[in-house]
């Protein structure tokens, strides 16, 4: 999984934490210290994963460039006329 999977993988899980906590809430009442931490606890996480994606980008995987793609017809012949074979020197030329 890349890093943005990842990250949309906790966000989500932390918006289903969101919805049992508020569920809880309605059953056991806002008032009590219980729920008051895990509601807490819930807040500073998701703030901390804020913070991470912010810092997503440092951390992300390279891009692969787009591929070129290379066709199978043969050059124009004329292209070569002025160049020299590489590694044999030039045609009227011979080796020392």
């Amino acid at each position: 999984m890349s890093v943005h999977d990842d990250l949309t993988s906790v966000q989500r899980n932390l918006d289903d934490l969101f919805r049992c906590v508020g569920r809880l809430e309605q059953q056991f009442g806002s008032g009590g210290l219980e729920i008051r931490r895990i509601r807490a606890d819930a807040e500073h996480l998701r703030e901390s994963v804020a913070l991470l994606c912010e810092a997503a980008p440092r951390f992300a995987e390279p891009r692969r460039p787009d591929l070129v793609t290379i066709p199978d017809t043969p050059y124009d012949m004329s292209l070569w006329t002025d160049s020299d074979d590489e590694g044999l020197g030039a045609r009227d030329r011979h080796a020392p």
